[in-house]
């Protein structure tokens, strides 16, 4: 599996941004999908992650109600739509590859990392 996060960029605080990622092998049909950020100085932490139908998805309380994670089985990509986003939202956003079809909110449930995206959220 090899996964590209693409998507970010410098935004307003109130603004959105649509986080997309994408498997060039196209091998990750069968996975869930989860979605981390890390903050300079701060652990990698888990934001959402979606199950191989797209059917089951999860988020950290942080970020509920406000974004929202989907998949497109066709396109082999997995969607962030993050909406009303604060400045604590900053980070280097990641996707990675689930170990299973079911996601989770553990890093070690997670098999195959793609390179991030800065997002960057300004008050």
């Amino acid at each position: 599996v090899q996964l590209q996060a693409s998507g970010g960029g410098l935004v307003q605080a109130g603004g959105s941004l649509r986080l997309s990622c994408t498997d060039s092998r196209r091998t990750f049909s069968n996975n869930a999908v989860g979605w981390f950020r890390q903050a300079p100085g701060k652990e990698r932490e888990f934001v959402s992650g979606i199950g191989w139908r797209g059917g089951f998805t999860l988020y950290s309380d942080s970020v509920k109600g406000r974004f929202t994670i989907s998949r497109d089985i066709a396109k082999n990509t997995v969607y962030l739509q993050m909406n009303s986003l604060k400045p604590e939202d900053t980070g280097t956003y990641y996707c990675a590859a689930g170990r299973s079809s079911v996601p989770s909110t553990s890093r070690s449930s997670y098999a195959s990392w793609g390179q991030g995206t800065q997002v960057t959220v300004s008050s």
